[in-house]
């Protein structure tokens, strides 16, 4: 068994994905994370970093697989090498359990609860690591299958999604580690103990609504990737733009990201016009994505606003690597992948834009998977908004996957969040994680809704991740103290 046991975690971690959008079986997360923790309860530090390493690379391989479509079908990277790069980074992403596993063996106590505790603290921690470092790629943290209905949503708008996930662990590390007989009343409480405290919190309401609700339309536009950037089809895209603009009614009325794949500066002068009359003319205020650029002649990911909504516009601050910018060092990508404007600056500024008398945070596309960065606006901000292309990934996970991810971000704000894409997911999210509204995939048409801006802080939105930095800390101290005592 101990011989086939890592290639068995590795299609256990693969078979993790099924927890997350779009098949949403959250209960699932529980046996995978199990049959983890129960091969580290006697491993060695180093056998435990290779189990935990196997078991990340299969659901990292599995759950990001999407990134085959860019980089292949529209980056034009042959498809052996997207294929290994794909198992690259799974690679790379797989050393942060590998990392908790070699944490936890290396300090285990020996005591159920006392390990139930590092364990989840080894893991939280190097989740958060993940999310910053080398500027963070936080995709498929645990606590992202926990969405509503799992009942351990409530925890998100304490602890973030980290701290969501290291409740998670516990759980399931209660379980696993206190199942022999002594131990399995106890470990069994403890365990249905943190289920109904995540149940309890999501009853309460930490944010309130206030003023009359608006009026939002939010444009999906529907235009192929390959489509995009053609310029032979230029005037195609312009035209399917400006005809499903015209199907929108609101007070506020927004395009997806890169709605005009291009710079601000060129595009015809007639054609802002058109949209700026039509705005106007139901006294609207619009919100349109597309490129700026700067006095220095750096280049911007933008959301701009048109209409009646005063000149303001977003940059975006979080840059996707490989995607938008080159990291130091790898040039040669750009000789193997096209992929356009990917010489691209951050943007500097995160204040909310004056929209109807809202103030709305704007996140675009990849930056709303880093939630204490939008936080940065609050309490300002009433309502928040993602503008995003996904087409880049074709009819993949991705989409209910950033779907998905969108709600964690409500939960831990407690505001509504209005997502407008190109191919879909557009969506309207309720502050308490639940998808009010939403256009089927790959489909024109705009979604038309009523929203009522929210005021208040959730405890996360306060202190962000330190909540749960400090708590495993204080696991990993008590840990620590226990192994010293038993000596």
């Amino acid at each position: 068994m101990n011989r086939f046991l890592p290639l068995l975690l590795a299609v256990v971690g693969a078979l993790s994905v099924l927890a997350y959008a779009p098949f949403n079986l959250f209960p699932l997360m529980l046996p995978a994370l199990g049959a983890l923790l129960w091969a580290w309860r006697s491993a060695t530090p180093r056998r435990a970093a290779w189990l935990g390493w196997c078991w990340g690379w299969g659901a990292f391989f599995a759950g990001i697989g999407w990134l085959m479509v860019a980089l292949h079908r529209f980056g034009g990277m042959p498809l052996p090498l997207a294929m290994l790069a794909i198992g690259l980074l799974a690679a790379f992403m797989a050393s942060f359990p590998a990392l908790a596993g070699y944490l936890f063996a290396r300090l285990r106590h020996g005591h159920w609860a006392i390990d139930a505790a590092l364990v989840a603290a080894a893991w939280a921690l190097t989740e958060w690591v993940r999310s910053w470092l080398f500027t963070g790629f936080p995709w498929l943290a645990i606590g992202y299958s926990q969405t509503p209905p799992s009942p351990l949503a409530g925890y998100a708008a304490v602890l973030g999604v980290y701290g969501l996930g290291f409740m998670l662990i516990a759980l399931t590390a209660a379980l696993v580690f206190g199942w022999r007989a002594s131990a399995r009343l106890p470990a069994a409480a403890t365990a249905v103990l943190i289920a109904l405290a995540g149940f309890g919190l999501t009853h309460v309401r930490w944010t309130e609504a206030f003023g009359a609700p608006v009026k939002v339309a939010l444009v999906q536009t529907n235009i192929p990737q390959d489509m995009k950037w053609d310029r032979e089809r230029f005037e195609t895209v312009l035209r399917a733009n400006l005809d499903v603009l015209r199907e929108a009614r609101g007070q506020i009325i927004v395009m997806p990201e890169t709605t005009l794949p291009m710079l601000l500066e060129h595009v015809p002068p007639d054609y802002l016009a058109a949209i700026a009359d039509g705005l106007r003319a139901q006294r609207a205020a619009g919100v349109l994505g597309v490129f700026t650029r700067d006095a220095e002649g750096h280049i911007f990911n933008s959301a701009v606003t048109l209409g009646e909504a005063a000149p303001q516009s977003y940059s975006k601050r979080h840059l996707v690597p490989f995607g938008e910018y080159s990291p130091p060092l790898f040039g040669w990508f750009y000789k193997l992948a096209n992929i356009p404007m990917s010489d691209q600056s951050r943007g500097r500024s995160a204040a909310p834009l004056d929209l109807a008398g809202q103030k709305v945070a704007v996140n675009i596309c990849y930056e709303d998977v880093f939630g204490e960065e939008l936080i940065a606006s609050l309490p300002e901000a009433s309502l928040m908004l993602n503008i995003s292309n996904l087409a880049w990934y074709g009819e993949s996970h991705a989409q209910p996957q950033h779907l998905q991810i969108a709600r964690m971000r409500a939960l831990e704000t407690g505001r509504p969040m209005l997502r407008a894409t190109n191919t879909g997911m557009t969506a309207v999210i309720a502050p308490d994680g639940k998808v009010e509204a939403v256009l089927p995939a790959f489909m024109r048409g705009v979604l038309q809704a009523e929203v009522r801006g929210y005021r208040g802080m959730t405890p996360y939105a306060r202190v962000g991740n330190w909540a749960v930095v400090t708590l495993a800390l204080m696991a990993i101290a008590l840990a620590i103290g226990g192994r010293r005592l038993r000596r």
